[in-house]
């Protein structure tokens, strides 16, 4: 019997040695736990073709078929991804709700003497508790704003609080978007918003409660991706502090930033 964990906080993630989804790659590349590598069991081309056999001829030969390309896949990962682990690796494995799949490598994995578990009800678990604590619930944080115009250095300031071992959020680095026009990065896409939702939840569930969060002042959006509603209200009542800079070293300050643009004027 396959044991199943219902707690994904921080610390209880990080007693695992990896943590594995085995959903199909565009599953992954639209959300996932943040950390967990992609280890598929069905491609998606393979998820695609077994789900049309399911839903348009036979069950039976969905199964079938499906649990050919599932065991041919983890014998891949057996020889490939798997060969150097210890005897002692514990991974932690989540398919879309903790079904078939995740359960396929997990028993697999068991067999060969690795203690391995799986989440109770799988990503979608994940994805109601990313859910609850961004858009049901109060934060409880104690937040406090960078503020000033562009090019007063806010981010850089950011950076140094978080040298100097403060705790910060940093939501135009999770969004890959320095929150202007011409902010977006030319080395990186944008994540989807599910994802960046839940890059914002694991962040602040680093954090302790106890002491201040420092984070730069945006408006509701940052290019493409929203802010949860519940970080915009705290952010809105959360004391601030402004950083001003005269028009000069402003410009200055902007030139350093968008460096990447100016030297890709296309």
């Amino acid at each position: 019997m396959l044991e199943k964990v219902n707690n994904l906080s921080i610390s209880s993630r990080r007693q695992y040695d990896e943590i594995i989804d085995v959903r199909s790659p565009l599953e992954y590349a639209e959300d996932h736990i943040p950390g967990a590598v992609n280890l598929p069991v069905l491609s998606d081309d393979q998820r695609h073709e077994v789900g049309t056999i399911y839903c348009q001829e036979s069950r039976h030969e969905a199964r079938r078929i499906g649990a050919t390309y599932v065991t041919a896949n983890i014998s891949n990962f057996l020889r490939q991804h798997f060969a150097e682990k210890s005897a002692q690796y514990q991974p932690l494995i989540y398919c879309w709700r903790g079904g078939m799949r995740s359960q396929s490598m997990a028993t697999i994995l068991n067999s060969v003497g690795w203690y391995t578990k799986v989440i109770d009800g799988g990503y979608r678990r994940w994805r109601q508790d990313v859910v609850r604590s961004l858009r049901e619930a109060d934060l409880d944080h104690a937040l406090i704003l960078i503020d000033g115009q562009t090019g007063t250095n806010k981010t850089k300031i950011l950076t140094k609080l978080e040298k100097l071992g403060h705790q910060t959020l940093d939501l135009e680095g999770l969004a890959k978007h320095r929150g202007s026009v011409f902010g977006g990065f030319t080395d990186a896409k944008q994540p989807s918003q599910k994802y960046f939702e839940s890059l914002i939840h694991d962040r602040l569930g680093c954090f302790d409660r106890h002491k201040p969060v420092f984070v730069e002042a945006e408006s509701p959006k940052i290019g493409r991706r929203a802010l949860p509603t519940t970080l915009v209200n705290k952010m809105r009542r959360s004391p601030r502090i402004e950083i001003r800079a005269n028009a000069d070293i402003r410009a200055l300050n902007l030139v350093e930033c968008y460096s990447d643009l100016i030297k890709n004027p296309d």
